[in-house]
């Protein structure tokens, strides 16, 4: 099926229920809403006003927004036609932009309003048709076009375009590029369709009965799928946030009674950390997916508690994989673990330098077969043939399967640490000093020393009610405790805040230098 279809399929279903209501970040509020046929007819809207713009099959619309109806509707406006989505990071610096808009040689861009000075000066640029969604003062600037000026009714029903599922790209969406120069995934409709079916069905989404905090941003893979494409294929209703504040997302649970918040593990730190939030009845929440970044134990036992049941669920996944591949079942979860391959995937470790299989218990890095893995990079064959081999794709994490075949993530093969000859895998050190009662956020990465090759460091952020209590001989002496010696850091340093991406995602590149 096509990927516009997880929107369709609802108007037999449930017309009438409320698809979309949008929630003001800073209130709680409720400033929108729109049911699904509704959103539907906004879809027909703009799939018009795109075709007047010349998009049509194989045309390519660039959608650099929050969260919002926008965004929801850009998407499957982009797929009724035949072209492909490429979502990028609202808050993009002009060379991210125009690096990666170059490259995915973008018709047209949806972008916010509050950024036309550097938006026109790119769409100028690269000659691209600028759209500018939200308030503006006075008409647009020259070439550039108001997103209600494509919204007016179609004279005439849009009829979606023919497309090959399993060969046509429904979205390009880049890789973070925390590790190196951003490469355009290219998902096609099947990779969407099948992974949002994977995710309903593995969290038992119950068709028509669920109410889901829509928070992680859309313009990314885990967001897109998780907090979007699962729930509308389910005809839920989603409390769409523009950005993440804890006591806020946590009274919107507590009053509309949402089932899922999917999320990442610095958010949930966020809500468990926040007093306002650890108040709030999370009771309704029924299994909710949390990957992106390994989840501490500690902190999955803490918020389970706070809900008063067990709802986190780890799962596992990357962009080039729509992105979930890897699940904890709902009913036997293991802490610290991944789980275990979704249906219809295959999932194994191989030798990182020979590519020979391994056994349970072995560690090696983590390869994924599936219908979800991929097309190719977008203009990099011989990225994809590095990334592709024989059918299996390969991640560049490191991981161990147990006799039971639930995977856990030792840590990514770039990260890893060589200090004189001993590995030491990060994560291994974050977990044990998340252990420790006054830290909040932890990232444990590699320095550069003469002697031992490399050191291990630890970057802190200390709760509230421990700053300036705790030094780093107490960091130091709780890990000679728990750590091997050649795994204890070296160094500690206290920060305020650490360099978060918007899903969440540790920046240790910017650590490390």
């Amino acid at each position: 099926m096509p990927a516009w279809w997880l929107l369709q399929r609802n108007l037999e279903r449930f017309p009438d229920r409320i698809a979309l209501r949008i929630i003001d970040p800073a209130t709680g509020s409720e400033s929108d809403c729109l049911t699904y046929l509704q959103l539907w007819r906004s879809v027909q809207a703009l799939a018009a006003g795109f075709g007047d713009l010349g998009v049509g099959q194989g045309g390519r619309v660039a959608l650099a927004l929050t969260n919002g109806v926008e965004l929801v509707v850009g998407y499957h406006a982009a797929w009724l036609l035949g072209a492909t989505a490429v979502p990028i990071n609202p808050a993009f610096t002009e060379a991210e932009a125009r690096r990666q808009l170059a490259d995915a040689e973008v018709d047209v861009l949806l972008a916010p309003a509050g950024r036309t000075k550097v938006t026109t000066k790119i769409a100028a640029g690269l000659n691209i048709q600028l759209v500018l969604v939200g308030d503006m003062d006075g008409s647009p600037p020259p070439g550039a076009l108001a997103f209600s000026e494509l919204l007016r009714p179609p004279a005439r029903r849009i009829p979606p375009c023919p497309i090959d599922p399993a060969d046509d790209v429904a979205v390009l969406l880049y890789t973070g590029g925390t590790t190196g120069t951003p490469k355009g995934a290219m998902l096609t409709h099947r990779n969407i369709v099948v992974n949002t079916m994977q995710i309903a069905e593995w969290y038992a989404f119950e068709p028509g009965a669920e109410t889901c905090i829509g928070v992680l941003p859309m313009f990314h893979s885990g967001g897109m799928a998780g907090a979007l494409n699962a729930p509308m294929y389910a005809g839920a209703t989603i409390l769409l946030f523009q950005r993440f504040r804890p006591a806020t997302v946590a009274r919107t649970v507590e009053d509309y009674r949402a089932t899922r918040l999917f999320g990442v593990p610095t958010m949930y730190i966020a809500l468990l950390n926040d007093e306002t939030a650890r108040r709030a009845d999370y009771s309704s929440l029924r299994a909710c997916r949390t990957s992106a970044a390994p989840l501490p134990a500690s902190v999955k036992a803490a918020f389970d508690e706070l809900v008063g049941h067990e709802v986190l669920i780890e799962g596992y996944g990357l962009t080039e994989t729509s992105p979930l591949t890897i699940a904890n079942p709902v009913d036997r979860a293991k802490p610290g673990s991944i789980g275990i391959p979704l249906p219809d995937t295959d999932a194994k470790l191989v030798d990182p330098d020979t590519g020979d299989d391994l056994a349970a218990g072995e560690v090696g890095e983590l390869v994924i077969h599936g219908p979800q893995v991929m097309k190719a990079y977008w203009n990099q064959p011989d990225e994809t043939a590095e990334a592709m081999v024989n059918g299996w794709f390969h991640t560049g994490d490191i991981a161990q399967m147990d006799a039971d075949g639930y995977f856990t993530i030792v840590d990514r093969k770039k990260d890893l640490i060589n200090r004189a000859g001993y590995k030491v895998w990060p994560r291994e050190v974050e977990e044990v000093i998340y252990d420790h009662p006054a830290v909040r956020l932890v990232a444990v990465v590699g320095q550069p020393d003469d002697y031992w090759g490399e050191i291990v460091k630890a970057c802190i952020v200390l709760k509230d009610s421990h700053r300036d209590r705790v030094a780093e001989t107490d960091i130091v002496a709780f890990c000679n405790e728990r750590l091997i010696s050649y795994k204890v850091p070296s160094q500690v340093e206290f920060h305020d805040e650490l360099p978060l991406s918007a899903t969440g995602k540790m920046y240790r590149r910017l650590l490390k230098e």
